[in-house]
C-alpha cells in the first residue's frame, strides 16, 4: 500500500496545473458560456449578437483560456 501512495503523491507533485490554473480555466468557460447565451438570447440584428457576445467568445477562447494553460506560478 504505501508504495501505491508514494507514486500517486510523486504524479500529482508532477503535474503542472495548479489551482490558478483551474481558476483561470473555470473563468474562460463562463465567459464562454456567457457568449453564447448572449449570442442565443438575442434578437439577429442587435448589437448583443452581432458585437457583445462574439467579444466575450474572443476573449474566452484567444486570451483567459491559453493564458489558464500556459501559466505557470512560482
Amino acid at each position: 500500500m504505501k508504495p501505491t501512495k508514494k507514486i500517486n503523491s510523486s504524479i500529482f507533485n508532477s503535474w503542472s496545473f495548479g489551482k490558478v490554473n483551474y481558476q483561470l480555466f473555470g473563468i474562460s468557460i463562463l465567459i464562454i458560456v456567457i457568449g453564447y447565451l448572449l449570442m442565443a438570447t438575442g434578437e439577429t440584428n442587435s448589437i448583443q449578437s452581432i458585437k457583445l457576445a462574439p467579444i466575450l467568445l474572443v476573449i474566452g477562447y484567444c486570451i483567459v483560456l491559453p493564458i489558464s494553460i500556459i501559466y505557470k506560478s512560482k
